[in-house]
């Protein structure tokens, strides 16, 4: 049975229990096109062969466990809240919200489920408990910055969210080739 409860800033080291890695076979753009307004307006999909694997165990590069790490301590150390899902003492999931990204949005900055675990409504599960935090510290909207796979953009759009044509300045510099989206709470 998972339970998803709050981390602790110290269990940040956990996060290498989550395999990260996936094999993706569509990939996302998003353009503004004055396309008509609909679920995935200017969203266009096409073939990719992605392979992601696991985070570098060794090092500091960008997709290493060290800058993940470093990464969620910024988060947490600006007031963010470490969600975690467990399987007993193992780590399945795990998500980061920041309640006040803007006077009325919060962020789900962060949200990763170890690959043995995908398709059993922990991601759900745990954006559920960002949507209760965010709502319960006064935001309107939630927003993500997501990995322009199928899986994760196709996860976000069945949980409400839509692509922007307004993103978020900062979060876009940061991430210029996500998709960038937002749920109205």
């Amino acid at each position: 049975m998972i339970e998803i409860r709050r981390l602790a800033a110290p269990e940040i080291g956990r996060l290498g229990e989550i395999d990260r890695s996936e094999q993706v076979r569509v990939g996302y753009t998003y353009r503004d096109e004055g396309l008509p307004s609909s679920a995935a307006k200017g969203l266009h999909s096409e073939a990719v062969d992605w392979r992601v694997p696991p985070w570098h165990s060794e090092g500091d590069g960008p997709h290493s466990l060290a800058n993940m790490i470093r990464f969620c301590a910024q988060l947490l150390a600006e007031g963010g809240v470490f969600l975690g899902a467990l399987d007993g003492d193992r780590l399945a999931g795990v998500a980061i919200v920041r309640c006040r990204l803007t006077e009325a949005m919060a962020q789900l900055a962060f949200l990763h489920v170890s690959r043995p675990h995908r398709r059993q409504g922990i991601a759900a599960r745990l954006t559920e408990e960002a949507v209760r935090l965010a709502r319960q510290d006064g935001a309107e909207e939630l927003y993500v910055s997501a990995t322009p796979s199928e899986s994760a953009v196709g996860f976000y759009l069945s949980q409400g969210f839509r692509p922007t044509d307004e993103p978020h300045p900062e979060l876009l510099t940061l991430e210029p080739d996500d998709i960038h989206l937002i749920k109205v709470l």
